[in-house]
């Protein structure tokens, strides 16, 4: 009996300290070439915990961990939504794709939870078109700590009605009365900012009454700093101004990274905390100089300032983390060598060690980017390199089975080892390669000796591949009108995804 026990005991324990979400639902009329992703909002490297198909009927099903209770975003066919998950739940979410995300539901373990997010968002909605913020600047200021009372009053009396109508969990309605304070302390910042000009008087300054309401509003910064990227916003407009005339009075080279200013900028600020500048420093680096495509000076930059300027050990490890997916394996180091399968169940490795360079693709049937329209640009690549050069395609779908079909269907004839990752995007290929949905169709070199011998490339057409695979096999390419195989989800206007998109302090 006592054996019994204790087994109970810790059955009990494992399953309060577990940070596993089961998610299932059903977007009606949704698709098979959409994809249902998870991500952190309030972390520093945004990269997506999970991605789930959908089926022709629109079911989905999956798990992840998820580092933390708080807020998730929720993605699916390029749209968002804000859902707040703890460890250990399992939910349902269910909708029309069409009406996504205006209209959802989500039941099980997290209704309650969200049931509240979506009762106060119908209040921020209904209230926020009530607010004119070019008046509110221009009142004075008397006028203005009022309006922002009323305001504060206001949301507030709509969270605690939300509350009471859903009986959410204590720390969600602490976690929305933070995004409140936060998003205030944004508004007071632009009146302290804009008043002078807004009234015509050059000479304003704030006075102890409004700096004593910014101090009632801050009382809980170390929990607002880590949880909300509104908080870090309001944080990063504060120190914008001083930063740009840092910036203009440095001396610059011309080939700095915003983030590098910026660290600079940060050593000056002695009276800022530690944590602070690392959360500060994340912000700005996700949000300017971290970007697939990126050259190789400025990957070693930014490794430079993760390593040197973070001192948060789990700021750093993310940190670290979202820079090796989006630089990929280094350049001159052994390429990571995880099994993979062939289309009849035996294994295989990406590189064959017979002595030649080897071009490898990754793809998924549900990309878009890979498709019929985009194969022949590869077939003309790999009839030009084949004599010195081998391929191989790793598909990375949900099952063995879509991976036969798809390469069958779209590689068929083409002289390249096609191999699968067992598990799809949760495969250990693609963690040891750094590969996100984000991040297909992809490309990287490897050396004849099976060393990496270039970043990841998203553009067939990318005249540094050329020059890499000219390098590397001793042919030249034709001069001919540049071929695209592009991921345009990679474009410059849409990198790595992000919970809320920081304006990082200008130059």
């Amino acid at each position: 009996m006592k054996k019994f026990f204790l087994l109970m005991l810790f059955a009990v324990v494992a399953i309060a300290c577990s940070k596993k979400v089961e998610v299932m639902g059903n977007f009606a009329g949704g698709s098979p070439l959409e994809r249902i992703e998870f991500i952190e909002a309030s972390g520093v490297a945004t990269l997506p915990l999970t991605n789930i198909g959908v089926d022709s009927k629109g079911s989905f099903s999956g798990s992840f961990e998820a580092p933390k209770n708080g807020m998730y975003i929720i993605t699916y066919g390029g749209r968002q939504a804000m859902i707040y998950l703890k460890g250990g739940q399992k939910l349902n979410i269910s909708g029309k794709a069409e009406n996504f995300p205006m209209q959802y539901t989500v039941s099980g373990d997290a209704k309650k939870n969200n049931d509240f997010l979506h009762e106060v968002q119908k209040t921020i909605e209904t209230y926020a078109e009530k607010i004119n913020v070019g008046e509110l600047v221009a009142k004075d200021e008397p006028a203005f700590l009022k309006e922002v009372e009323k305001i504060k009053k206001d949301f507030e009396g709509g969270i605690e009605t939300a509350a009471k109508k859903t009986s959410p969990d204590s720390e969600v309605i602490t976690y929305k009365k933070d995004e409140l304070h936060a998003s205030i302390l944004g508004l007071m910042n632009q009146y302290e900012m804009n008043h002078a000009q807004a009234s015509g008087n050059p000479s304003y300054k704030v006075s102890k009454n409004f700096t004593d309401v910014v101090a009632k509003l801050e009382t809980d910064k170390d929990r607002m700093l880590k949880s909300q990227p509104v908080y870090r916003n309001y944080l990063l407009g504060k120190l914008s101004p001083e930063f740009q005339k840092f910036a203009e009075t440095s001396k610059k080279t011309g080939t700095e990274l915003t983030s590098e200013l910026f660290a600079n900028f940060l050593d000056t600020k002695k009276d800022l905390p530690q944590l602070t500048k690392d959360y500060l420093l994340s912000f700005v680096l996700s949000s300017s100089d971290l970007a697939p495509g990126m050259p190789a000076e400025s990957s070693a930059k930014i490794n430079k300032l993760i390593q040197d300027k973070i001192k948060d050990s789990g700021i750093k490890k993310d940190m670290e983390k979202i820079l090796f997916v989006i630089a990929g394996p280094k350049v001159g180091e052994a390429a990571p060598s995880p099994k993979v399968i062939k289309a009849d169940g035996s294994t295989d490795k990406i590189f064959d060690g017979k002595g030649k360079p080897t071009l490898v693709m990754f793809y998924a049937s549900w990309n878009p980017y890979i498709s019929e329209a985009t194969v022949p640009v590869l077939k003309e690549v790999v009839n030009f390199y084949k004599s010195k050069m081998n391929f191989t395609f790793v598909n990375l779908d949900d099952t063995k089975d879509q991976f036969i079909k798809t390469s069958n269907a779209m590689l068929k004839g083409i002289p390249a080892a096609n191999v699968y990752g067992e598990g799809g995007m949760n495969s250990q290929v693609a963690k040891d390669f750094g590969v996100y949905g984000f991040k297909m169709p992809s490309f990287i070199v490897l050396d004849k000796d099976g060393k990496v011998a270039s970043r990841f490339f998203y553009n067939l057409g990318d005249p540094e591949i050329v020059t890499v695979l000219d390098k590397l096999t001793g042919l030249k390419a034709p001069t001919v009108p540049e071929a695209h195989l592009q991921n345009d989800l990679l474009a410059p206007q849409n990198q790595v995804p992000q919970p809320e998109k920081a304006p990082a302090p200008s130059k």
